[in-house]
């Protein structure tokens, strides 16, 4: 038996705007500069609370981490307000591994609470089997605990695990749990994802066939 495991924003649902959105947004409350030049870069697959110092460029206690965390996620959830869209060719991807019995999975770095109803709202809760969160993790990307806890929910031996990810830590995060990696190039270039560890990347689903990527 072969399974799907895909992150959330970026791979299944085209959020990045409002992610970035809500970083400038915070650092400009903040009244502060990111770090680095390309500071949401930082943030892609991590969750908030492990992001928040390496937008900061500092050392921020626990606390801090998880207030500055809160006032992230409300930044992005107000302008998520406007409506997402799945990223192209996600339903019916998702609707050909239904109709092959592919196991399926979700691996993300939100919350629970902001992971089913995204996925939801677009319709897309309904083909996933098992839904792993910051929640439900110790250690956020790159520890391959999420991958490895979808896996075994799934009953589905990591090595006959693709994921699709689109930030370098999740294709790292991959590698480690033993698991072949697809990358999405929705954030990240081809060279960045195939440096990571990704097996081949592609820029949305349209048109894929899970046939030519399933292990064998």
């Amino acid at each position: 038996m072969t399974a799907a495991i895909f992150d959330m924003d970026g791979v299944l649902i085209d959020s990045g705007a409002h992610h970035r959105h809500a970083w400038r947004a915070l650092l400009a409350e903040l009244g502060t500069e990111p770090a680095h030049p390309e500071h949401w870069r930082l943030t892609i697959g991590r969750p908030s609370e492990e992001a928040i110092p390496l937008l900061l460029g500092r050392r921020v206690s626990d606390a801090e981490a998880r207030r500055l965390a809160r006032r992230k996620r409300d930044l992005y959830q107000e302008r998520a307000q406007a409506g997402m869209e799945p990223v192209p060719g996600v339903p019916e991807f998702l609707h050909a591994l239904e109709r092959q019995h592919v196991p399926r999975a979700v691996g993300t770095s939100a919350s629970r609470w902001d992971a089913e109803r995204l996925l939801d709202d677009l319709g897309l809760l309904r083909f996933f089997d098992v839904v792993v969160t910051a929640d439900d993790v110790m250690l956020g990307k790159p520890d391959p605990e999420v991958w490895a806890q979808a896996a075994r929910r799934l009953r589905v031996t990591p090595a006959h695990c693709v994921v699709f990810e689109d930030a370098p830590v999740g294709i790292q995060a991959a590698r480690a749990a033993g698991m072949r990696a697809i990358g999405v190039t929705t954030a990240h270039t081809d060279a960045e994802l195939l440096a990571a560890g990704a097996d081949r990347t592609i820029p949305d689903f349209q048109g894929l066939e899970w046939s030519s990527i399933a292990p064998r």
